[in-house]
């Protein structure tokens, strides 16, 4: 290990061992470049030259002494890099092309040293700044910048389209061949699925509803489904309800037995075994549930990084948002909840799961005719219509004649910035405080092995 400055953690060694196995064998560079970014190395020349390697083979063109050389003088770099003369030497100081992964990894190794450092220098800024900064704000700031020394997107600079448009051709290319389409993390409505195109990475879902409308209950079957049949990671975030009254929702919807009754006990003999084999079940599903009342966007970031560095996070779900709090100070509860929705928003793209939180809607909605809800019916909203990438809503059908339809709830997709906008009726079962399609029986479709 050596430093230029006695200080930084520096291999240059293994910067030019990497660079001389490139130039001795090109076709090493798929090995590395998914891991080693020129920004790794140290030495900017290295770098350079490493960049226009790079660039070389993207081109499918002939990587050599003599062709880096060219595509450093094309670029006006040739001199930084080292010249000519220290392009020929990397390759005789370089002892086995074959061991290039271990050098590269020795890179890396080094780089995410330096950014140890840096993010260390950045926290102590951010310890001594303005007072009047809330803690939250402070530790959220800090906390940041020691994840992103390990982020997976380390370096979010302008991107060539051809370079997007070849990942998506990769992308296409896999669909084809297992021949299953992609439609993001399936909510196990068909029909709600195919509307929005799944949940995907970055979104923000927003599902809003008057209270007593099911939007607790929407959640936690999306929850139990997308954790069971998907396997997925769930972060649940529960404002309104306990852990305890969670569980109790997710057994309901497991086992058939009643939600009150699972609350105070009232359980038979003849269903203890549903039970028991019911919280086997769920005891296999990837749900993380956190009860803080009053939660701040800040403390779900924090919590939410932690979780995705330790286990991955593929869904956040947040029940709901008109509960949390901002974390500062602001002139009024709709420029709050616009900082809230923004905050999950970006959670969205900076962990790369979907984001779903609850609503609530205004009470105008129960002054009109029309009682179908629109985008301005979102309590408080601000910016809410604006950040979220799909809007759903949930009401309930008034019963008539026909008693059954006092359980049947529409569910209208009012904004989806990835396709279109309609509604589907989904069946709502009020004493298992679950959902299926209004097509099935509720006898029949349930899907679980309790029944």
């Amino acid at each position: 290990m050596t430093s230029s400055d006695g200080m930084a953690p520096v291999n240059i060694e293994a910067e030019q061992a990497v660079l001389g196995s490139l130039l001795m064998d090109p076709g090493a560079v798929v090995r590395v470049a998914s891991e080693l970014d020129a920004a790794d190395f140290a030495r900017p020349g290295n770098a350079q030259i490493y960049s226009a390697i790079i660039d070389l083979f993207r081109r499918q063109e002939a990587v050599d002494v003599l062709t880096v050389v060219s595509e450093l003088e094309r670029a006006k770099t040739l001199d930084e890099a080292g010249g000519a003369a220290y392009i020929t030497e990397l390759i005789e100081h370089t002892p086995l092309a074959m061991h290039v992964e271990h050098y590269a990894g020795l890179v890396v190794r080094s780089a995410i040293r330096r950014r140890l450092i840096s993010a260390a220098q950045s926290i102590m800024k951010i310890a001594n700044q303005d007072p009047y900064d809330t803690i939250e704000e402070t530790v959220d700031q800090c906390e940041a910048a020691l994840f992103g020394v390990m982020g997976e997107h380390r370096h979010r600079d302008l991107v060539p389209l051809a370079d997007l448009l070849d990942a998506y051709h990769e992308k296409v290319e896999e669909i084809q061949e297992s021949r299953e389409i992609d439609i993001g993390i399936q909510t196990g409505f068909v029909d709600l699925d195919k509307l929005l195109g799944g949940l995907h990475p970055s979104d923000l879902c927003i599902i809003a509803g008057r209270p007593g409308t099911g939007k607790t209950s929407w959640l936690t079957s999306v929850a139990t489904y997308v954790a069971l049949s998907e396997g997925a990671t769930i972060a649940l975030f529960s404002l309104e309800m306990s852990g305890e009254q969670v569980v109790q929702r997710l057994l309901s919807s497991e086992t058939g037995i009643e939600a009150r009754r699972l609350r105070v006990g009232d359980i038979r003999r003849d269903e203890l075994e549903l039970v028991f084999r019911a919280i086997g079940r769920l005891s296999q599903a990837p749900i993380y549930i956190d009860d803080t009342p009053g939660i701040s966007p800040f403390e779900i970031r924090t919590k939410v990084r932690r979780l995705h560095a330790e286990h991955g996070v593929d869904l956040v779900m947040v029940d709901y948002l008109q509960l949390m709090r901002g974390g500062r100070r602001s002139e009024n509860r709709v420029q709050e909840i616009s900082l809230i929705s923004r905050s999950l928003k970006g959670l969205a793209r900076e962990v790369g799961a979907p984001v779903i939180a609850a609503s609530q809607l205004s009470r105008a909605i129960e002054s009109r005719s029309d009682k179908r809800p629109v985008l301005s019916d979102l309590r408080e909203s601000g910016s809410i219509e604006q950040d979220a990438d799909q809007v759903v809503f949930i009401s309930r059908k008034q019963a008539d004649d026909d008693a059954t339809l006092g359980n049947l709830a529409e569910v209208f997709v009012a904004k989806n910035r990835h396709g279109p906008t309609d509604k589907i009726d989904l069946l709502f079962i009020p004493h298992e405080a679950r959902f299926v399609s209004a097509a099935t029986d509720p006898n029949d479709g349930y899907e679980g092995p309790y029944r």
